[in-house]
Formats: C-alpha cells, structure tokens, sequence
C-alpha cells in the first residue's frame, strides 16, 4: 500500500521538534541543579503566560471539564513528577528512555478506558515495550534510583492519560491550550512551593545564567516551538504518521546526556532503550498501516 509521504518542509520540522525535545531533558537536569521541581516549573508557565496570556480565551460550552482534567493532567501532575525525577536522578538517559512508554500506556488506555479496539500485533508491541522497561529497571544505574523509575512511569502515566482526552478537547488553540494549562497550573505550583519547598529566594538570588538559560530553554522552545510546531503538523498529517519520527528525540537525549552529562549507560539500559524503541516504533507505524491514503486525517467513511 502506498501511504503518503510527509514532504522534506515538515521532516525537517520534525527534527526540529526531537532536537528541542531531547535538549529539554538537558536543560531540566540542568536546571534542578539550583531550582526546586516546583519552583522551576512555576517559572516555566509564568513565562509562558507571559507570551501566551493574549491568546487566552473561553473554551466552546461543554469543554471546561475536560480542559481543566487536561491541563492539570499534562501541566500539573506529569510535569511535576518528571521534573521531580529529573532533579534527583544521576542521569538523563534513563529518564528520557523510560518516559518514552507514555505510547505504549496510551495505546492500553485508549482500549480500556474509550473502548478503541487494538488487535494482537499492537498488544505484542506493547508487550516489546515493557519488556524493555523492565530490562532498564534490572541496570545497575537504575537499580540505584528505583525511586527516579517509579517516578518517571508515573509521569508518562499521566502524559498518557492527557494525551488521550485532550482528543476529545474541540474549539481551544495550541497557544489557547497553553495559556489555560498556565492559568490553571500557576496557582497550585505556587501553594505546593510554599508549602513543600523551602529557600526559594535563595535559590533565585543564586541562579547563574546557565540556570535561567534553561528557563527560558523550556518555556519556549520545549513548550512555545515544540508543541507549537507539533500542533501545526497533526493538523496536515495524521497523528500516526508524525509520531514514528519522533521517536529520534530519546536517542539524542541519551546522546546529549553522555555529551553533557558525561552519562555512561550500561548494557541493559541500551538494549531496553532498544526494546522500548521498537515497540513504540511497531504501535505507531501498525497504526499508520491502517490508514487508507487520500482521506483526511486517516479517518475512514
């Protein structure tokens, strides 16, 4: 079957994303070396709110609900755990890998929680990808922080959970969706800074230009050219089609982590990066196989 292409225009914006995407891992770790997770977070979406606050407006009726769920979801919870994650790991690598089984979770959600059908073939992708979780979870480096694992899984649990309602979210801008997700998300990130963190205007008069360099780094290219860009290709091609593309960006945050870092992983963390690669690789492209070319969207009449 010939599926179509995406033109060389938009390839090249895909490895735009997976280079910004696998450079914000980096610029995390290296943010949480002055920042606490919540602390930093909450400079991330006040800068976004910053640029995005003139696109705020009112979801359709009937939308509040799922945009609020979303929001708190994606902006909130997962952030919250990655970041956490992030900042007491001793590597990148295993974190960028492991928070990749976000597809495989979605795809098990998707089928439990909406009722989609999933044939055996995705279940046994599935099933390659967690295999390769667990055999990351049996490297020395990672048997050392099974807190930073549990964490991480948790967090792509959550990025799962988002990226399967926000389908249903209808009528909200990406810059509209990003400004809310600020709106909503700035509030409880400062009660759970204040109420769980401590030196705070400590750490801010201490920031050296690396530190606010990887605020700025997240708030706009991670979250204002990534997601924005992200957003503008799945309006002009399936989401199946986009996604096998993207999964470049944890090979380069495991190479920017050995380049950065200094990351030295094992055997086991590259051969169950592999296995999580290739399941998510096999899910995306059985799902873009059932695509028929020349309907928009990959929606069958």
């Amino acid at each position: 079957m010939n599926r179509p292409g995406m033109p060389a225009r938009d390839l090249a914006l895909v490895l735009v994303i997976c280079v910004v995407w696998a450079g914000n891992f980096v610029a995390v770790a290296q943010a949480m070396q002055q920042f606490s997770p919540f602390l930093f977070m909450l400079l991330r979406f006040a800068l976004v709110l910053l640029i995005v606050g003139p696109f705020l407006r009112l979801p359709p009726p009937g939308q509040w609900a799922r945009l609020i769920g979303v929001c708190l979801a994606m902006g909130g919870i997962h952030f919250a755990l990655l970041f956490w994650a992030l900042a007491i790991s001793r590597d990148v690598s295993s974190v960028a890998i492991v928070q990749q089984t976000y597809i495989p979770m979605a795809v098990l959600l998707a089928m439990l929680l909406l009722g989609e059908k999933v044939g055996w073939k995705t279940l046994a992708a599935v099933f390659v990808a967690f295999l390769g979780v667990l055999l990351i979870g049996f490297d020395p480096l990672v048997l050392r922080q099974t807190d930073v694992l549990i964490l991480t899984l948790l967090s792509a649990l959550f990025q799962a959970l988002a990226s399967i309602y926000q389908r249903g979210i209808h009528g909200v801008g990406v810059l509209n969706f990003q400004a809310w997700t600020a709106v909503i998300v700035l509030p409880l990130l400062a009660a759970f800074s204040l109420l769980l963190e401590q030196d705070q205007l400590a750490a801010l008069r201490g920031a050296q230009w690396e530190h606010w360099a990887s605020v700025v780094y997240s708030a706009l290219l991670a979250s204002l050219v990534g997601h924005g860009l992200f957003f503008f290709l799945v309006q002009r091609h399936p989401v199946s089609s986009v996604m096998p593309y993207l999964q470049l960006t944890p090979v380069l945050a495991v190479v920017f982590g050995i380049l950065v870092w200094g990351d030295r992983p094992g055997w086991r963390l590259l051969a169950g990066g592999t296995l999580v690669i290739v399941g998510i690789l096999l899910i995306t492209l059985r799902a873009r196989s059932k695509i028929r070319p020349g309907h928009p969207g990959g929606r069958r009449p």
